[in-house]
Formats: structure tokens, sequence, C-alpha cells
């Protein structure tokens, strides 16, 4: 094989498998938010009385758990 052939297999496919990556690393932000609203919900039920700090904890947490999604998507521009 050409060694330009190799060359440009290459830069074709990393720009793939960064975005691959990308899509990889947000499945985890997805599933932290998904439990974390869940057992929001569970403790609103349980506890009506205590929707105001549950509700205002749940935002929180959920700000931070974006914040890492948003982190994985810089780094990812940042060491491409």
């Amino acid at each position: 094989m050409d060694a330009s052939l190799i060359l440009a297999a290459e830069e074709s496919i990393s720009g793939n498998i960064n975005s691959v990556g990308y899509g990889l690393a947000a499945i985890g932000p997805g599933i932290g938010i998904g439990i974390l609203v869940g057992k929001a919900l569970e403790g609103i039920a349980r506890q009506p009385e205590a929707t105001g700090v549950l509700r205002t904890n749940m935002f929180l947490g959920i700000a931070f758990v974006e914040a890492l999604a948003l982190i994985g998507l810089v780094a990812g521009f940042l060491f491409t």
C-alpha cells in the first residue's frame, strides 16, 4: 500500500473516532441525570413536604452533571 493512502485513512478516521468518543462520554452524564431525577421524584413521592429542598438539590445535581458533559466536549476540541 502507498504511504499516502495510509496517512489519508488515519486522518479521516481520527475525526470519526473523536466524535464517537464524545458520544460515548455523553452516555455517563445522561445516565447520571436519569438516576438523579428518578431518585428525586421518588423522594418527593415519599415526602411531599420536602419537595422544595429536593427540587433545589436535584437542579444543583443536574448542573454539576451537565458540567461534566461540557468539560468532555471542550476537552475533545482542545486535544484534537
